[in-house]
């Protein structure tokens, strides 16, 4: 046991010491109209869920009247987890991208 802890406590200054540094770095060229796509994408898929929502509580209002309704909700959980979704991949891939 004691060879592996010597052979440990030789080698591993040497590896901590050889790990390089990558810099700041920067964004290749062009990458900026990559994060434009991403923020259109964003914004139609956010007005798509939007139209939904209006469409849902226009249904909604209808099966109300007519005195049923009752799956309304699952759809309305769909839609609204998928808002968060569309929203969260936005911002994971902005942070991942550094823009």
């Amino acid at each position: 046991m004691s060879v592996l802890a010597s052979t440990v406590t030789a080698v591993l200054p040497q590896l901590v010491t050889a790990v390089p540094d990558p810099g700041a770095g920067t964004m290749p060229p062009g990458f900026g109209a990559f994060t434009t796509v991403m923020g259109w994408a964003k914004y139609i898929g956010l007005g798509v869920a939007v139209v939904g929502l209006i469409m849902l509580g226009v249904s909604l209002t209808i099966s109300a009247r007519r005195g049923e309704g009752g799956e309304i909700g699952g759809w309305l959980g769909r839609l609204l987890i998928g808002v968060i979704i569309i929203s969260a991949a936005f911002t994971i891939v902005g942070f991942l991208v550094g823009a």
